[in-house]
């Protein structure tokens, strides 16, 4: 075992979230064993209890506890080796790639990072995608397991700081794309509740979800954060379904979701927020649509516009839908090349 240590973060370190400077620190130490440090209040960072979560900056000082030695710990937390098949399939999701990002179509059901019950993710995938370079690229943002879409990450320290801080400073432009139940009135709008967690009812914490808040009430609720999401209806279909594209200009938990389930629309598929197993008959509620199309969540992570972090260039990459929601806008005649690339500039 080693002794406790307390490592100051360096400027190349900056930005990134705890965890995953631990990871970077010391390999040999798994995610469940850092959340449990971190809750015990064994790992701190400037003296106070800190969150796997956290963002940390240059010149702080995190507090390691005595870890176990790496030759001692290694052989009994190895990570798998990425299967043919899984290297087969992350390669194919690339959308595109340099000498410092890569992005990628992430797979509707494939998580972005691990947990406690997620061995199989993007950032376990990632080693297959070094292409050449010794160490594999770094996430610089996440989107849900159920989302499907443009995902970045970043072949360098320097490339993932960069990135990093633009999405800090909202300097990158996410268009999402879903299928709603019903049709929003207006069909151009802005919703503003603010979002705070509700605790889910196992033991766990499962169910856990974001509650939508009046934003009257925000500054008075703990743990409640303002959310800002931009919507536009491209086409509806007799009021009972309506292809959206959505613009989260804050980027909180779930935000999407439980902003269009609050203004009655629930996104199709989504039975966290929608309740999938309620039939939309045409007023709005209920995430199912029924007959042929899939009940799978019907939210795509459509375009992302960013600057490049070393040439300064303004790259949008954009994804095609995931197969299920291709089925879906098939079915329903709704043509990508019909709509705008970004709807809201139309309108401006």
């Amino acid at each position: 075992m080693s002794r406790v240590q307390q490592i100051e973060v360096g400027a190349d370190e900056a930005g990134q979230r705890l965890d995953r400077w631990f990871r970077n620190r010391f390999p040999h130490v798994g995610q469940g064993r850092i959340e449990k440090m971190c809750r015990k209040g064994e790992v701190r960072l400037d003296g106070g209890r800190v969150k796997t979560s956290t963002r940390i900056e240059a010149g702080q000082t995190v507090r390691v506890p005595p870890l176990p030695d790496p030759e001692t710990e290694a052989p009994r937390r190895a990570v798998p080796a990425v299967s043919e098949a899984d290297a087969k399939m992350i390669r194919a999701a690339v959308l595109f790639r340099d000498d410092h990002l890569i992005a990628l179509n992430k797979p509707a059901g494939l998580p972005t990072q691990g947990g406690s019950k997620q061995t199989r993710h993007v950032d376990g995938l990632a080693d297959a995608l070094r292409f050449g370079l010794d160490e594999k690229p770094r996430l610089v943002h996440r989107l849900d397991k159920d989302t499907s879409g443009v995902l970045l990450l970043a072949r360098t320290r320097a490339a993932a700081g960069a990135l990093t801080e633009a999405f800090r400073a909202r300097d990158t432009r996410k268009i999402y794309w879903a299928a709603l139940a019903g049709v929003p009135s207006p069909q151009l709008g802005t919703v503003r509740y603010g979002l705070v967690k509700a605790s889910g009812h196992g033991a766990g914490g499962e169910g856990e979800k974001m509650r939508c808040l009046h934003p009257r009430d925000v500054d008075t609720t703990p743990g409640a954060k303002r959310a800002t999401t931009d919507y536009a209806v491209l086409s509806g279909l007799g009021g009972r379904v309506s292809w959206a594209a959505l613009v989260p200009v804050t980027g909180r938990t779930h935000q999407l979701r439980a902003h269009m389930a609050e203004i009655g629309h629930p996104i199709i598929g989504d039975g966290k927020y929608g309740g999938s197993g309620q039939e939309n008959l045409g007023d709005g509620w209920g995430a199912g649509l029924g007959g042929a199309l899939s009940r799978k969540l019907h939210l795509h992570a459509r375009s992302l516009s960013f600057t490049h972090p070393v040439t300064g260039n303004r790259l949008s990459i954009t994804a095609p839908l995931p197969e299920h929601m291709q089925k879906t806008w098939d079915m329903l005649g709704w043509q990508p090349a019909d709509v705008p690339a970004d709807p809201f500039e139309e309108i401006e």
